[in-house]
């Protein structure tokens, strides 16, 4: 039986440049189907710039047809304006996705680099360069904007999320294991 085909929306939030990034998941295994960035720069209001965010948001789930989206969420910085903000931008984009229907699933900076490089404190290039690899994406693929990379780190790393489960139970070995589930081990 083939699984069958889901569309994962992802997003880098951001107050000046906002990523987005979609994979197609194809018998069990993910292609790119696009990605890019809202630029957000020409707008001075921060309202402006909200409103724009749910209108281009919207604009991508109504021409793709996500089945989830997986957003970045914002990592714990000094600056509480900017914080703020960003949580703003992060907000506005959830609204989109609660506004068509679409679920959501929130990552860490930290998650999303170690689902995808093996390495919690990767760079962005790095993150890049391993999603080059792993979507078999050209140089011409990759964006200068590594806010649409990151974005599409989100995605993927749902992806791998949805394939690899993680258990709820936590066991101390196989003795611990074989006793908390006597009923799923046959001798």
């Amino acid at each position: 039986m083939t699984k069958p085909e889901k569309i994962i929306l992802g997003i880098d939030p951001g107050t000046n440049i906002m990523g987005y990034g979609l994979i197609r998941i194809v018998g069990g295994k993910a292609e790119m189907m696009t990605m890019g960035v809202i630029d957000l720069r020409k707008f001075a209001d921060g309202y402006l710039k909200l409103g724009h965010i749910f209108e281009r948001v919207t604009g991508i789930i109504d021409s793709y047809l996500p089945d989830e989206m997986a957003i970045e969420a914002p990592f714990f910085g000094k600056n509480v304006q900017s914080m703020l903000k960003l949580g703003r931008a992060q907000g506005t984009a959830i609204a989109a996705a609660i506004h068509h229907g679409v679920p959501i699933h929130e990552y860490a900076p930290m998650k999303i680099k170690m689902a995808i490089t093996g390495n919690g404190s990767a760079s962005k290039e790095q993150v890049a360069g391993m999603l080059q690899r792993l979507l078999k994406l050209s140089k011409d693929d990759i964006s200068t904007f590594m806010d649409a990379t990151d974005a599409l780190g989100a995605a993927y790393c749902h992806y791998l999320q949805m394939s690899r489960p993680e258990s709820p139970a936590h066991y101390r070995g196989w003795k611990d294991f074989v006793n908390k589930n006597k009923e799923k081990v046959h001798s």
